[in-house]
């Protein structure tokens, strides 16, 4: 987020999670002992009113979501409970009422890689996955919501990195194809700047700012060239060839100026505006940004005149950091029956087209992808389901806040030449190696 994107204006539920507050130390039983699997969860219990606690509502599509359920449960109403814009300032705000036990939140809108820290630490309730017809979700979305081989939460929203390319520009450069490489991309960027349009436009921007942003373009970087940040057994892998390939196509970029000084500050918005501005000829950005750059109210320059594409990589086609977020229950709060069915609610199918027509983010729901009346008018679905079928999550790591922390230093550090590739990624296998021991 997804990120993710919480963008439009910083929040349509876009990727996000800087860690700044303490984590819970699993130390083996920060589930409370679970070992995982098996058992039925335990019953869920009281109906009333409840509130959802959530970034920004900017779309509105979600206050007409909850109004809806108002009208249809008068004596089960939903407030929403809007916290700060930020995603890290949300998850502080989530850990800081969990932390004091208290029932201020009932349904937390949780970042997809904070399931794993909220399940361990029970701040939240495991979930009846039998309620749910799992199989009809995204499975790499689906993942995010399990911990232990139990269900903590329901994706609701998911995320995948799209290249949004000025379609207009390449074709009068004479550039056939979206780049698959970033040696095509780069070519293409000379092609275009030699245009008289494209002479003063930036090359590629993503999200560079120092936080959660960055851990995801930092992480897409190194998998688009063929490493990895923590493999599959849980350990960190980031002293390598690959590694330095990718983060030196971060760092490269800013020394050359095909990757804007500015870049360094933008988060999902402003990155967004300097595309919809016609101030860049790719962008590495979420779904919503399609919407918003198509708008025709005249708050968009290049309306009409861009495409998506999947990453780029280093040989090949990139591979997308996934993002999107999960509904939770908070195990501190009454009326958990409610709160159950409300998430289903939110998480259907017929809710989940709502959210997607009003908003272009990306649904959980494998079937919407499929639907052509959306794709007509949404044409980059497929490429979307695509980029989110191959997606890697982000570590799923009870200490994920000090994780994402690290490698925002790390990685900012040698994109702003306050150190070198070699030794930002020794520094953070280090780093990564003490915050994941057992």
């Amino acid at each position: 987020m997804s990120a993710g994107a919480r963008a439009r204006t910083a929040a349509i539920l876009a990727v996000a999670a800087v860690a700044l507050a303490g984590c819970g130390d699993d130390g083996g039983g920060g589930s409370g002992g679970d070992s995982g699997g098996g058992g039925a969860a335990p019953a869920l219990e009281g109906r009333g009113p409840i509130t959802f606690a959530t970034g920004k509502d900017t779309s509105g599509n979600m206050q007409k979501l909850v109004d809806q359920w108002n009208t249809d449960h008068p004596d089960e109403k939903v407030t929403i409970t809007e916290l700060p814009e930020a995603a890290d300032e949300q998850r502080n705000q989530m850990i800081q009422n969990a932390q004091v036990k208290s029932d201020a939140y009932t349904v937390l809108n949780l970042d997809v890689v904070w399931t794993a820290e909220f399940a361990a630490n029970r701040w939240v309730v495991e979930l009846p996955q039998d309620e749910f017809d799992v199989d009809n979700f995204l499975e790499p979305a689906m993942d995010t919501a399990m911990y232990r081989d139990k269900m903590y939460a329901v994706p609701v929203y998911s995320d995948g990195g799209l290249l949004y390319y000025r379609k207009d520009l390449l074709d009068k450069a004479g550039v056939a194809e979206p780049p698959k490489t970033w040696a095509e991309m780069s070519d293409a960027c000379a092609k275009v700047k030699a245009l008289p349009e494209g002479k003063n436009i930036g090359c590629y921007a993503g999200q560079f700012d120092k936080y959660e942003g960055l851990t995801v373009n930092f992480s897409e970087a190194v998998q688009s060239a063929g490493g990895t940040v923590v493999d599959e057994s849980g350990k960190p892998d980031v002293n390598t060839d690959a590694a330095k390939d990718g983060l030196n196509f971060l760092v490269e970029g800013i020394k050359s100026g095909e990757i804007p000084k500015a870049a360094v500050t933008f988060q999902e918005e402003p990155g967004r505006r300097a595309f919809q501005d016609g101030q860049l000829i790719f962008h590495r950005q979420w779904p919503y940004q399609w919407a918003l750059a198509n708008a025709t109210d005249g708050t968009s320059k290049v309306a009409g005149k861009f495409d998506v594409a999947p990453l780029p990589g280093k040989d090949g086609p990139g591979v997308s950091s996934l993002g999107g977020h999960n509904f939770a229950i908070s195990a501190f709060a009454p009326n958990k029956a409610t709160a159950l069915d409300f998430i289903k609610y939110f998480s259907s199918e017929e809710s989940q087209k709502s959210n997607l027509l009003a908003t272009s983010q990306a649904p959980t729901r494998a079937s919407l992808y499929d639907d052509q009346e959306l794709i007509d008018q949404f044409p980059y679905l497929p490429t979307l389901k695509a980029s989110i079928e191959s997606a890697v999550a982000r570590p799923k790591v009870v200490k994920y806040g000090d994780v994402t922390a690290a490698i925002q230093e790390a990685a900012y550090g040698a994109m702003n030449g306050e150190m070198t590739t070699d030794q930002a990624l020794s520094d953070l296998q280090s780093k990564l190696e003490e915050l994941t021991a057992e």
